[in-house]
């Protein structure tokens, strides 16, 4: 069985553009609350996710860069210190629930490598539980 019942589609999904401004994506996080984001290019591709730590270790590593330059600094421009993969939607749900062990969340992107939404930890956690309750209901 693949995993798309648990993705959350693109359109519930906040994300940054590659092309964005560090000031445009930490505004993005800073209003969701997220503390990780995923970053897009013009054709939808996944390029991979930028957190708050890339931007802090880019912060530390450029320390003639004040925060008014955020405004100028493209997120392309912003190494990311962690990889986190994206997962094609036909990959089954034990590879996913593999991946979501060291990741929050897994991007889900097409065959072209376009982003159509993600997993998250906690969806694949409570479809795990729904399992086991169902079958523990079988057992008894």
């Amino acid at each position: 069985m693949n995993a798309a019942f648990l993705i959350t589609p693109k359109s519930e999904v906040k994300f940054v553009y590659e092309h964005w401004t560090i000031r445009q994506a930490l505004e993005k996080m800073e209003h969701y609350r997220y503390s990780a984001i995923p970053i897009l290019n013009k054709k939808g591709m996944y390029i991979g996710t930028l957190t708050e730590g890339d931007i802090l270790w880019n912060l530390k590593q450029n320390e003639d860069l004040d925060f008014r330059d955020t405004e100028t600094f493209a997120l392309k421009d912003v190494p990311r210190y962690r990889d986190i993969k994206a997962i094609s939607i036909d990959v089954e749900i034990e590879d996913i629930i593999a991946t979501s062990l060291t990741q929050n969340f897994v991007p889900i992107v097409d065959d072209s490598g376009v982003f159509i939404g993600m997993i998250r930890r906690r969806e694949i956690i409570a479809y795990l539980l729904k399992l086991r309750a169902g079958t523990m209901n079988h057992v008894r």
